[in-house]
């Protein structure tokens, strides 16, 4: 199998010798002998269980194919990507087969049926009658949510999570339900302030028919047009996981945490339902908190980086000169080419240019001023560490000056201990029978595998004797245990471990543990966490990051932090390009990048480009209407 090349001792070949055996041929058979079945799961992969491994060893497991090794993906040359043959394709409609029905755009498909009773006869049209006005429902809703740019033939592989969300829902407003609870979680992630309307028109239209819609939200228009709004914090972490707000939005608008008086507008019985106390949320829908605005915007160190006739997906021949050493957003509705030019053309450029990495960028013509920037760093909110013994002390570095400290101690030289010992990730002083996890893994075949304490160490990772080593009367697990503000006066004292926990400290991240597993961290705390690493790296002042949509699931203060992060770097001679719809990270940028004036075939431009007070004159820009709202009326 050529993408995962020569036969080895890897999962995945683990998993295609399972499909063998379960299927009776050999991977030595030749391809047109193998059953298609077995083919189609080797590929495209299968929700099927699968048993791979020997005795104690093995597990079942699921498998995704192969498809994502390919690096070379060709359209069919029979039927020219439309999945269908011959005969299928006989058939038309206005002299339209379905296939080319199928890939017209929601707008340009509403218009099309429209189109139709004037184009159809009398007989045709009492057939198409009652399916054209249930397809014409089905198109409006496609349209209501913001999907205006997908079509039909779109893989659902290739849509974001928001835009599956949002085709869900348009699915349920065409459903008619009534006294339905829909649970949304933050449908408003990749939506342009424009379609993000579009979506509360939409939930408002599910409340009127007689549905509750309940949605986890950090949006500051979806807030303001709630009924209800609960608030749950008051911080994160150990400091969160309490319900601070309970009550109508138009209640808690009159409301003051100052002098905790229940505003005299809300009825007893409604009041029994409420809880009233601080609220950081509550602060921003009341103006009393805000994100101030740049009083000054960066002009820049006067070169730049430029890309000419990008022309990938749906970009027009687009050039772009990013000037070096400002803050650049991107903005755009969904679906203008924002990722197409940034991540897909840009990026795999610079990591050829910088790693030798061998991407495939989409197509250009040419890139000038790469030799101002020395190197590329994408900031993105994947996880920090696929192990569940990675960790922020181990990620940072921090744990190697912490291993070395204790190394150091009266305790651990009278027992000839190096810092190796006090890993977890190897053997000497971690805990053998949990290998230093704290955890052990059971295998429960067709249910998901139970994490359990170890009962050896009880889930403090280290022997005994490892433990007994102490600096400041603190043992190594007791240093893992602490939340990272802890840690960071603990060890003030020495540098080289403070200035990496005070960066920690500096992205809100003071109250995670040192010690607390990646896989438990959100997507906001692994990209902070990132960012917190590169403030205290040894600044070049010609590094280019790029953020897309970071603000995903963070709350208006850690969106205020993460700017903070963002503006240091900047002022450090650096250059920042965010890809972003939020209006509180648009309105900070020092140059703006408007692509529209739609999605799919209808955008791919950049329609306007300046300062953003400069696109709120702009009447080319999609953007500048709403950030005139935040920039100028929103008091």
């Amino acid at each position: 199998i050529v993408p995962l090349g020569k036969m080895r001792e890897t999962k995945k070949y683990d998993v295609i010798r399972s499909i063998a055996r379960k299927y009776n041929f050999s991977l030595y058979d030749p391809i047109d002998s193998i059953p298609d079945e077995a083919i189609s799961h080797i590929i495209f992969g299968s929700d099927e269980m699968f048993r791979v491994g020997e005795g104690n060893m093995s597990e079942m497991v699921t498998f995704d194919g192969i498809v994502e090794d390919i690096d070379d993906k060709i359209v069919c040359p029979v039927c020219h990507g439309t999945r269908l043959n011959e005969n299928a394709l006989c058939f038309k409609i206005d002299g339209k087969t379905i296939a080319e029905v199928a890939a017209m755009e929601m707008t340009e498909l509403k218009s099309w049926f429209a189109s139709l009773p004037g184009k159809l006869n009398t007989r045709e049209n009492n057939i198409a009658r009652d399916i054209l006005k249930e397809l014409n429902e089905r198109v409006q809703f496609m349209l209501d949510v913001g999907l205006d740019y997908l079509s039909l033939d779109r893989p659902t592989a290739s849509l974001s999570g928001g835009e599956g969300q949002r085709i869900r829902l348009a699915t349920q407003i065409g459903s008619k339900l009534v006294n339905v609870l829909y649970i949304l979680d933050e449908p408003s992630i990749g939506l342009h302030q424009r379609d993000n309307r579009k979506l509360i028109n939409s939930l408002k239209e599910l409340r009127d028919e007689g549905n509750s819609v309940m949605v986890v939200e950090h949006d500051y228009e979806t807030m303001m047009n709630a009924d209800w709004l609960v608030d749950v914090g008051p911080g994160a972490g150990e400091k969160g996981g309490r319900i601070c707000l309970n009550a109508p939005l138009k209640t808690l608008m009159e409301y003051s945490s100052d002098n905790e008086k229940v505003p005299a507008s809300l009825d007893k019985e409604t009041a029994g339902h409420c809880i009233f106390g601080n609220s950081k949320t509550l602060d921003y829908l009341q103006g009393k908190d805000s994100i101030p605005v740049p009083s000054v915007r960066r002009t820049g160190s006067g070169k730049f980086l430029s890309i000419k006739g990008a022309r990938g997906n749906n970009l027009k021949n687009v050039s772009v000169d990013f000037p070096l050493g400002c803050f650049i957003g991107i903005s755009g509705v969904s679906g203008s080419g924002k990722s197409t030019l940034i991540n897909e053309t840009l990026m795999p450029i610079l990591k050829n240019k910088f790693y030798r990495a061998k991407l495939r960028p989409l197509a250009y013509d040419s890139i000038e001023g790469v030799e101002n920037i020395d190197k590329l760093i994408e900031i993105d909110q994947s996880p920090i560490g696929r192990s569940p013994r990675s960790n922020p002390a181990t990620f940072t570095g921090v744990f190697n000056d912490i291993r070395n400290l204790f190394a150091d101690t009266p305790d651990a030289k009278v027992r000839g201990f190096k810092a190796g010992r006090f890993s977890f990730n190897v053997a000497g002083g971690r805990c053998e029978a949990c290998k230093g996890a704290g955890i052990k893994v059971i295998e429960m075949n067709f249910l998901p595998s139970v994490n359990v304490l170890c009962d050896e160490c009880r889930g403090k990772r280290y022997k005994e004797d490892t433990l007994a080593v102490h600096y400041k009367g603190k043992s190594i697990n007791d240093v893992l245990e602490m939340p990272i503000s802890e840690a960071y006066e603990f060890f003030k004292p020495i540098p080289s471990i403070a200035q990496k926990l005070k960066a920690l400290v500096d992205v809100g991240l003071g109250y995670v543990h040192l010690g607390q597993s990646a896989v438990t961290l959100s997507g906001g705390e692994s990209q902070r966490m990132k960012l917190a690493a590169e403030l205290f790296r040894k600044a070049t002042g010609n590094t280019l990051y790029i953020l897309d949509e970071p603000t995903t699931g963070l709350h208006f203060e850690d969106i205020k932090v993460l700017l903070n992060v963002l503006q240091q770097l900047v002022d450090q001679g650096n250059t920042v390009i965010i890809i972003e719809h939020n209006l509180d990270v648009l309105k900070s940028v020092d140059y703006l990048f408007d692509l529209g004036p739609d999605g799919g075939r209808r955008g791919g431009r950049i329609v306007a480009q300046g300062t953003p007070e400069a696109l709120t004159r702009n009447p080319d820009s999609v953007t500048g209407p709403f950030l005139k709202e935040i920039l100028y009326e929103k008091v």
